[in-house]
């Protein structure tokens, strides 16, 4: 591809992968919490009409039931697999994960799914929730699949010309992050971590969701540019404003 097309805030989805179709031809792409009318469930929606295989994952299989019909619903030759998985569970992120591994390559991985902004919450592995689901979740999910991720841009180009070395597809983690990352003044893993808040009343009544929500975020931002370092040319990470 000689250059990209240009987009802007007004372009919609289906112009956007409409304009990337062949880009996306014969890619299989994962993508977490696509539920119907959230930004997973676009993505998944457009990506479907050109893309080899797409994966919606989630932890409500009746809802994951619901988003596949109404995606095939408008494409009825869309490839697309199920997968259940809970991001706030480390054993369900697992269980996945080995699911996954089966998969005969994967060239996109999404990390759309986030945590309620509510009350102080833990996991059953003791984890604040919005820190479990919206990225330390995903961090086990990538690191679990990445050499899925890597052995796919190997196996896409086995010529070893020139040309060929120039278009070898690069896999990518796609984090969809959010403007609130720019609202702290300073990245603070105790916020991400619960550190030093204390447990029980004491806990919830020093937390502040919002301030969670902003360094979670902040670290999908820190991640998704580290992953791209440690890829080595091998890997993409990415990344992505709110609505984006």
């Amino acid at each position: 591809m000689a250059s990209l097309p240009e987009f802007s805030f007004s372009s919609t989805g289906d112009e956007v992968a409409a304009a990337l179709a062949e880009e996306i031809k014969g890619k299989n792409v994962l993508i977490t919490g696509t539920s119907m009318g959230g930004i997973g469930f676009e993505t998944a929606r457009v990506l479907a009409k050109y893309a080899r295989l797409v994966i919606i994952t989630g932890h409500n299989a009746e809802r994951l039931q619901l988003s596949e019909n109404a995606i095939k619903k408008e494409s009825p030759t869309a490839n697309i697999r199920t997968v259940l998985l809970d991001l706030a569970s480390l054993a369900s992120i697992r269980k996945a994960a080995a699911e996954l591994s089966e998969l005969d390559g994967l060239h996109v991985l999404i990390h759309n799914a986030a945590a309620p902004i509510g009350p102080f919450k833990l996991t059953r592995d003791n984890l604040e929730s919005q820190a479990a689901t919206d990225h330390i979740g995903p961090f086990l999910l990538t690191s679990l699949l990445s050499q899925k991720l890597l052995s796919t841009s190997t196996s896409t180009s086995t010529s070893t010309n020139s040309a060929s070395a120039s278009n070898k597809f690069i896999p990518r983690v796609v984090w969809v992050s959010s403007s609130a990352h720019a609202t702290i003044p300073a990245f603070e893993l105790n916020q991400v971590l619960h550190l030093g808040m204390g447990m029980g009343k004491e806990g919830e009544e020093r937390y502040d969701a919002m301030k969670v929500y902003a360094n979670v975020k902040a670290a999908n931002v820190l991640m998704a540019a580290e992953v791209g370092r440690r890829g080595g040319g091998e890997g993409e990470g990415e990344g992505e404003g709110e609505g984006v």
